[in-house]
């Protein structure tokens, strides 16, 4: 079977040539409210415009801005953080500090409920996370690019796939413990965006009501529309939880078979009979 990672690119899938997919590509351009109208990833001048990747049949985001597609991302999390028909805006990147006057990193966007005359009420995080890629994903599209045709092929070295253990342990773990700690703190809501492929290679969170959760997963999909041949982001379902009980299993380490390390450990044993150690007296295995 004919290998591709590239599911979309400057915003549209490889399979749709059509004017507009091809204006995108010809021009480097994002359509997902980037911060500049041209794609920004990895190089300015440069970008490597995949916004997902082919995998297990499945359109996998590997960047963030891809998220931000008609900003359902936002009101989907003022649905769940204020009460209906609030007044309610949101601010992108926004510097958070502990008591120590350190920084703890930015925020993606904080939804603030506003009152009449414009003043803060409330407010609520939310995190973005595309999933990090492993193997050489800029060589399959520096070749796309050079005929960017849907019957692209790519079998080269250092496959790309997503990296979900990476994406976890490296940046989402990370998130949660510093800046989710300091809203957990302030006793205020967060909110997690990610895909749902992403989330089913966590461990399985405790679950409760919404009307008690301190954090809500909304996971996202891309559903293939084939009238206008693009993908949309799909809100597939939501997962709410505390915050404190969904960090203690996803920092949790599964052990492995206890029975495998006492393996190991003689296999070691073994090894050190047949050295002669430095300080015989201190190692006696006879």
């Amino acid at each position: 079977m004919a290998k591709n990672p590239l599911s979309e690119v400057f915003g549209f899938p490889i399979n749709n040539q059509g004017n507009k997919a091809q204006h995108f590509r010809l021009n480097k351009l994002c359509p997902f409210a980037n911060i500049v109208p041209n794609c920004t990833k990895d190089k300015a001048d440069d970008p490597l415009g995949v916004c997902s990747v082919n995998f297990e049949e499945n359109a996998i985001i590997t960047c963030p801005v891809r998220f931000r597609e008609d900003w359902l991302i936002i009101e989907k999390a003022a649905e769940f953080a204020f009460p209906p028909k609030s007044k309610w805006t949101s601010i992108s990147e926004i510097k958070l500090t502990d008591a120590d006057g350190k920084a703890a990193g930015n925020i993606d966007y904080v939804i603030i409920q506003l009152d009449d005359d414009g003043q803060v009420i409330d407010f609520a995080s939310i995190e973005v996370q595309g999933v990090y890629i492993s193997g050489n994903l800029r060589n399959a599209f520096k070749k796309y690019m050079q005929n960017p045709t849907d019957k692209f092929v790519w079998d080269g070295p250092n496959y790309p796939h997503p990296d979900y253990l990476s994406s976890s342990r490296k940046r989402l773990i990370p998130q949660m413990l510093s800046k989710g700690g300091i809203f957990k703190a302030w006793n205020k809501k967060q909110c997690i965006v990610i895909q749902e492929e992403f989330y089913e290679t966590l461990p399985e969170l405790p679950e409760v009501d919404e009307k008690n959760a301190e954090v809500a997963w909304f996971l996202y999909r891309l559903i293939p529309n084939n009238n206008l041949g693009t993908l949309e982001l799909t809100l597939s379902r939501t997962v709410y939880t505390k915050f404190k009980a969904a960090l203690d299993v996803i920092t949790m380490v599964r052990p492995g078979e206890i029975e495998s390390f006492i393996a190991l450990l003689q296999d070691k044993l073994t090894v050190k009979r047949q050295i002669t150690p430095e300080n015989p007296k201190s190692f006696n295995l006879n």
